[in-house]
């Protein structure tokens, strides 16, 4: 018998659609066909969280005629696959000959060309992709179940995801929709902190906890109204092993992913005041009985309950933190939050690594707002999976309200500060149904 020519197509198969089978069918004409499947990991960089994970989507290709193996594509780049398989064929479609992934197409000719591998192109199925049905089902909004998951769908696509402060809707579509495009890869947030802190202060009010859990989860509900991200929900102390327990089922109900509690007790201060005011640490045991209230009255395991640690900031060492790290871990929590109030990260990398010694896959969580010139990928080389930007937009609406106010005021009125504020077509247009 004729042995078949080997092809190779690679595919990232995000939400199947008749282009995706308009080109496999092409494929198989011209012999066995393999199909390099895109990571969780590599789309996430990339584009954004897939909507189906690695296995799922694998389970579907390999379910359609015709398609003989699929194997997994580890690199946005084809080289790698081409190398290692060197296909007779190499197929994709000709949507690639400008753009971004032009650069990607020149390296795989190059790679075909060592062993004179060939490269077809399908005609592009016009008016169908995956990112504009992705976006179209955005639209619709999603589920409180759904909103809750997504944030475990996170952690298993990317080695490190990155949350914003949302104290508002407003600032939370900011957030929702902030992307740029570093080294042909897409940077945005995965999803929103609800900062205690932030919400007083919008408020108006002290952060020591004087904002009831309506008032917080009402906030987060007119948030949800207009986005689709997952939330962390900062609930302090988490009052009450029993109160705590209530809490988790009401958060839970309205969709948020995650809560993070700190071992203090007492009348909430802010952590970055450290011992310059009095502030009292839980007991390990007293601790771990919160966390397994709320861990036991939640329904849905995707739901994270995270114990923050605050040894570090009331200075009672790195073997109490770790200490309470493992006695934390052992009691249920999902993740572990480690905060420091000192500028340099010596101490949460000190933490960090010796806590990855004992636990390969817990997720640890860190706010650098002290130490905020260490950059993500050294935070994601010691172990941290979630960094959490708590009160930057907070912290930004705040001099910008005030310098327009100022200005308005010496200058008697307001020409002065146009170039400082978003003009009223723009202010229509931000908010779809305004118009």
């Amino acid at each position: 018998m004729k042995k078949l020519k080997k092809i190779y197509l690679g595919i990232t198969l995000d939400i199947l659609h008749h282009g995706h089978i308009n080109i496999i069918n092409k494929a198989t004409k011209y012999g066995q066909l393999t199909i390099g499947l895109l990571t969780d990991e590599v789309i996430a960089r990339h584009k954004r969280v897939p909507l189906l994970n690695f296995e799922a989507r694998q389970k579907i290709l390999e379910n359609i005629v015709g398609v003989h193996a699929v194997v997994p594509q580890e690199d946005w780049s084809y080289v790698n696959n081409i190398r290692n398989l060197k296909p007779d064929y190499f197929i994709h479609g000709d949507d690639w000959l400008e753009g971004p992934l032009a650069p990607i197409r020149k390296m795989a000719i190059a790679e075909l060309a060592t062993y004179g591998g060939e490269l077809i192109e399908i005609p592009y199925t016009k008016n169908v992709s995956s990112t504009d049905l992705a976006d179209k089902k955005s639209s619709f909004g999603v589920s409180a179940e759904e909103r809750t998951n997504s944030l475990k769908n996170i952690l298993s696509s990317k080695t490190l995801s990155r949350f914003i402060e949302a104290h508002s809707p407003i600032s939370a579509l900011i957030g929702e929709h902030a992307k740029v495009e570093v080294n042909d890869q897409t940077r945005q947030f995965d999803g929103f902190w609800s900062s205690s802190l932030t919400d007083s202060t919008e408020m108006g009010k002290p952060d020591i906890e004087a904002l009831d859990i309506t008032s917080r989860l009402d906030n987060i509900n007119n948030i949800f109204e207009v986005t689709n991200k997952p939330l962390i929900m900062d609930f302090d102390t988490g009052g009450k092993p029993e109160h705590f327990s209530f809490a988790v089922k009401s958060m839970e109900r309205l969709g948020i992913s995650a809560v993070i509690i700190e071992d203090k007790t007492g009348l909430k201060k802010n952590s970055l005041f450290g011992n310059d005011v009095a502030q009292t640490q839980d007991s390990i045991e007293s601790f771990c009985y919160k966390i397994q209230s709320g861990v036991n009255s939640r329904r849905d395991k995707n739901f994270l309950v995270i114990a923050r640690i605050e040894s570090l900031i009331l200075e009672a060492g790195m073997d109490d933190a770790l200490a309470r790290a493992r006695a934390y871990t052992a009691a249920g929590a999902d993740a572990i939050m480690i905060h420091s109030r000192q500028n340099q990260p010596d101490e949460i990398f000190e933490f960090a690594d010796s806590f990855r010694k004992e636990f390969k896959h817990t997720p640890l969580v860190c706010v650098p707002t002290s130490y905020n010139h260490v950059y993500e990928d050294e935070l994601e080389k010691h172990g941290f999976n979630i960094v959490i930007y708590a009160n930057h937009l907070m912290r930004a609406s705040y001099p910008a309200m005030k310098s327009v106010a100022d200005q308005i005021l010496m200058n008697g009125r307001s020409l002065e500060v146009d170039d400082k504020i978003i003009s009223i077509k723009e202010i229509l247009k931000l908010i779809p149904g305004t118009e």
